[in-house]
């Protein structure tokens, strides 16, 4: 890029509207979209109106009974692949030990704080910004070979109906990237690992416990059971990878048994599985239930029945992808620090990089680790200003020819 596009490039960025970044995010935490608890709807109606009134070419779907997704083009581009930015409207319980209200915005210096700030309605209206000052770039004599778009999802933080319905039902629209607007500290994330959830039902025989042998334990058939979820972790920590290291199972839930003085009829394992790119919770629990009857845990009075309940696939795109390039240094030359590595969240940007094909990255304002589903969640204000800028910047160098 020469030096002349270069400062209209950055002229551009500069028109980033920072008091609409504000005003929508302090909008849309101010509607609440609880998951579980509530719907997305509200809080939908309040971006699609905020896309509207920017000049966005607004489409909203439902993907459950009043959860809706927001898909807003900035239609004032040429006909080829566009940019697709990535949001969810959900966000996660208050949970307690806040020191104000959770849905009603404080400002503490640069810092927004209210549930949803970080994750990740702060992201949502920094990308409405960028899209709004990327609408302006021929004024700039910037020309965009293909559109930008937002799509922001509904159900991220549990099942991912959003994404699911969205990836199933995809739109006559052609993608040259993905950018997902989580918070990341601007760090740009070529990778994740995906997440999924399974339901492991053991079932028994029930016996006086003065007399164990008359019956089958399910809870000691799932203490079988945890004894091969641990070696097989063993197993992938020995081969952990090294942008986003391994998959790792946890045994979050268990609950079984009817009395102290009767052996376990019953028992259930609430588990996770941490997925690495490629992997598939069907063929995990597949993997599973042949191990288990080749330990013979499931014989002799004992039925296991394993069900997933839950998937969202890991991604991972090559360093060296124009995207990622684009992407970081857009980042930089919006004046912030950065880094190109992996996340050990998952985000509904592995459906997009597995079922449409699409190369993805995550970048975004706030802090996942130190503010997310946290009490007091909070965002930098100049941390969403630069984020849309970085949008800018990157949309540009992937979609206009130098």
């Amino acid at each position: 890029m020469n030096a002349r596009s270069a400062d209209a490039v950055n002229a551009l960025a500069e028109t980033v509207d920072a008091a609409l970044i504000e005003a929508l995010t302090i909008a849309l935490v101010e509607t609440p979209s609880v998951n579980p608890g509530g719907t997305e709807a509200a809080a939908a109606a309040v971006l699609a109106q905020a896309c509207s009134e920017a000049g966005f070419t607004v489409t909203v779907t439902e993907a459950a009974p009043d959860r809706p997704n927001v898909l807003a083009t900035m239609t004032d581009a040429g006909s080829g692949p566009g940019l697709l930015l990535l949001g969810h409207s959900d966000v996660v319980p208050a949970g307690p030990d806040w020191t104000g209200d959770p849905f009603v915005v404080r400002r503490d210096g640069d810092r927004l704080i209210g549930r949803g700030t970080a994750d990740m309605k702060g992201g949502l209206a920094s990308a409405v910004a960028a899209m709004a000052a990327l609408a302006r770039a021929g004024e700039f004599g910037i020309e965009l070979s293909g559109p930008v778009h937002l799509l922001a999802t509904a159900d991220e933080e549990e099942h991912g109906a959003g994404v699911r319905h969205f990836v199933a039902e995809p739109p006559p629209l052609e993608f040259a990237g993905a950018i997902v607007a989580e918070p990341t500290g601007l760090q740009v994330v070529r990778g994740c690992r995906g997440a999924s959830y399974l339901d492991i039902e053991i079932t028994g025989r029930a016996a006086h416990s003065g007399r164990p042998a008359d019956g089958r334990s399910a809870i000691e058939a799932a203490a079988a059971v945890i004894d091969l979820i641990g070696q097989d972790q063993a197993v992938m920590a020995a081969q952990s990878d090294p942008l986003l290291g391994f998959g790792t199972w946890n045994v979050g839930v268990i609950d079984g048994g009817q009395g102290i003085s009767v052996v376990a009829p019953n028992c259930y394992l609430g588990v996770d599985r941490r997925l690495m790119p490629g992997e598939s919770i069907a063929v995990i629990a597949q993997d599973l239930g042949d191990a288990i009857s080749a330990a013979e845990i499931d014989t002799d009075g004992i039925g296991v029945t394993l069900r997933p309940t839950m998937e969202m696939p890991g991604f991972a795109t090559d360093e060296d992808h124009p995207l990622v390039r684009a992407v970081a240094a857009a980042v930089t030359d919006s004046g912030a620090t950065t880094s190109i590595g992996g996340w050990t969240a998952a985000c509904d940007g592995g459906f997009i990089s597995r079922d449409l094909g699409v190369p993805t990255v995550v970048m975004g304002p706030g802090d996942i680790n130190g503010q997310a589903h946290q009490p007091d969640e909070s965002v930098s204000v100049t941390e969403l200003v630069t984020a849309a800028r970085a949008y800018v910047r990157a949309a540009v160098s992937l979609l206009c020819t130098p």
